[in-house]
């Protein structure tokens, strides 16, 4: 019920940090799902059934074997991965600094590598590094910096 509240009705546009919440959204009618974690190469076969399920299944990509992973296991029916770039902007938990030069390099490849296997569809980071936060200016501190690192990434 929160989820249908959060979506204004849509079931579109839910973020999931696990796969049996995936599953379990999908189950519900949800067809528009990210799984905001970078995707192991052993829950590739999950991560398939769910893409060939839903209208779209969003996967995080933060590496080059990433990226390969699922370059090396096509979706069939002339469906596409669609994958977000992570961004690791203070975290630490997982992701790609924005201010590592692979980062660009793994972007430029994810958006003009294979778009019919693999299609970029934007740019993910999470401000996880507020948890710890003890007042709303530190954690808005933090989101305008994860902004302006995000922002200057996009732009270059």
């Amino acid at each position: 019920e929160g989820a249908e509240l959060a979506t204004g009705g849509s079931r579109r546009g839910i973020v999931v940090s696990t796969l049996a919440e995936a599953r379990f959204f999908a189950a519900g009618g949800f067809d528009d799902i990210l799984y905001a974690f970078p995707v192991p190469a052993w829950r590739l076969a999950e991560c398939s059934a769910l893409a060939q399920r839903l209208q779209a299944f969003q996967l995080l990509v933060d590496s080059p074997q990433g990226l390969e992973t699922l370059l090396q296991n096509p979706l069939p029916g002339g469906k596409r991965w669609l994958v977000w770039l992570k961004l690791d902007c203070g975290n630490g938990r997982a992701g790609i600094r924005p201010t590592d030069p692979e980062a660009l390099a793994l972007a430029r490849a994810i958006a003009q590598g294979s778009p019919e296997l693999v299609t970029l569809v934007g740019v993910y980071a999470h401000c996880g590094n507020t948890y710890g936060c003890r007042d709303i200016p530190a954690i808005q501190a933090i989101a305008r910096d994860t902004t302006a690192a995000v922002l200057e990434f996009v732009t270059a």
